[in-house]
């Protein structure tokens, strides 16, 4: 503990790492290459200003990995703006904002294992409604057809939903070509272009489409099929990231601005970005162990549809884009203990929380606390104990940088009497 001249007091657990990363079951089908657990490539967050085969990595212009101010506030004003439809796409408060996907088997997979995660949470609008549009074999060279057969089953499902392609604001589109073939960039492009012709006809079918988070693929080199293996799987993030460039540009046809012109395309911006080089840890300690994947490689197993859903939560949760309509003004609940008197937990950020984890609290004089960390289900993952801390605010520090990203509860117990305790619950993201 170190004495700081403010209004807290600075603490810092060390804990002891409850959580291991399991390696490729042994009984994988002879598909799959686990030995396949790295490609060399580095993600495009960590690539930053450095070239890939001559092109420039960050999510962003300029190599940056932060949006650009001027197009984050477009997005602000357009979430900011964003409320309850009826189906006929007219404002009610008792109507719906609706969130879509858009893609193919993967992007099914991943948002079917979100939208029960996304109800259950207790930030969630009471207004959204969250489907799912994406289908199986629906890749992007086939859905960039207008007339393709996708799109009716986007409006069908809309309909068994209850609701309708007039009342979809927002989207999460995940795709890939099928099969590619050829060399980067041109390959890139390819899927470029065919993103630029899905979000077109995204704005035709769906006319209060507001604002359009787009993912790259996640990892591929275990797969041992040409569907859509290594380095595919790593250059379709150029791909996003060249469709997201053309739109702040100002090029080809994706104009989100009434001001400006024909509104032509949804505003664009990236959704988390989840490739990693397999078990080569990325710089906020992402991997993607074999088991994580299905039998041919390609498609997400369990453990990969977890970690996808959990990272689209945490990202609706807290991105200035999204939590504006996905979230909904939530209270903290009063801390438990003797009337008159405070104590426990008060605050805890950030949320979510990715490297280390802060919980804000008031401890009573002379108090040895306690604070421990759940899994959703109940499973205590991290401990720590505070000796004696002085009467008054505090922050504590955890580690929680080698956790999965999933749903978590912060507990604080003040042992001066076991059953005094409070709580919240955090989301770790990576």
């Amino acid at each position: 503990m170190t004495n700081r001249p403010r209004s807290f007091l600075i603490a810092t657990l060390t804990l002891s790492i409850l959580v291991a990363t399991s390696p490729c079951s042994a009984s994988a089908a002879p598909a799959i290459d686990c030995a396949r657990d790295s490609t060399g490539l580095i993600p495009l967050n960590d690539l930053g200003s450095n070239l890939y085969l001559g092109s420039q990595g960050g999510l962003y212009p300029s190599g940056s990995n932060q949006r650009p101010a001027g197009h984050t506030a477009a997005g602000l004003s357009i979430a900011n703006s964003v409320g309850p439809l009826d189906t006929l796409g007219f404002p009610d408060p008792n109507g719906r904002v609706v969130l879509i996907s858009i893609g193919m088997s993967n992007t099914t997979q991943e948002f079917q294992t979100f939208v029960p995660k996304a109800n259950a949470d207790p930030a969630r609008n009471p207004r959204l409604l969250v489907v799912d549009c994406a289908v199986g074999g629906q890749a992007a060279n086939v859905i960039r057809n207008p007339n393709a057969a996708y799109w009716d089953s986007v409006s069908s499902r809309l309909r068994r939903a209850g609701s309708s392609p007039a009342q979809v604001q927002a989207a999460w589109l995940k795709e890939a070509n099928a099969s590619p073939t050829g060399a980067f960039p041109a390959s890139a492009e390819t899927l470029r272009a065919n993103l630029a012709t899905i979000v077109r006809i995204l704005k035709q079918n769906l006319p209060n489409l507001r604002l359009t988070y787009v993912t790259s693929r996640i990892y591929a080199g275990y797969a041992t099929t040409n569907l859509n293996p290594e380095p595919y799987a790593y250059e379709s993030g150029f791909a996003v990231k060249g469709l997201i460039e053309s739109q702040i540009a100002g090029v080809d046809s994706l104009n989100f601005d009434p001001a400006l012109g024909p509104v032509k395309a949804p505003w664009l911006s990236w959704g988390p970005y989840l490739w990693a080089d397999g078990m080569e840890p990325r710089s906020d300690g992402l991997v993607w162990p074999c088991s994580y994947f299905a039998s041919d490689g390609t498609h997400p197993a369990t453990g990969a549809r977890n970690l996808v859903a959990d990272s689209l939560l945490a990202f609706f949760k807290r991105d200035e884009t999204t939590a504006p309509w996905f979230t909904s003004t939530v209270t903290a609940a009063p801390v438990r203990g003797d009337p008159g008197r405070t104590s426990g937990i008060t605050r805890v950020y950030p949320v979510p929380a990715a490297g280390f984890l802060t919980v804000e609290a008031v401890v009573r004089s002379g108090a040895r606390v306690s604070i421990r960390l759940y899994t959703a289900s109940g499973r205590l993952v991290r401990e720590g104990r505070l000796e004696r801390l002085p009467a008054g605010a505090h922050a504590i520090s955890v580690d929680v940088a080698r956790l999965p990203s999933g749903v978590y509860f912060v507990q604080y117990r003040d042992g001066r009497n076991s059953q005094e305790r409070s709580s919240r619950k955090v989301v770790i993201a990576r």
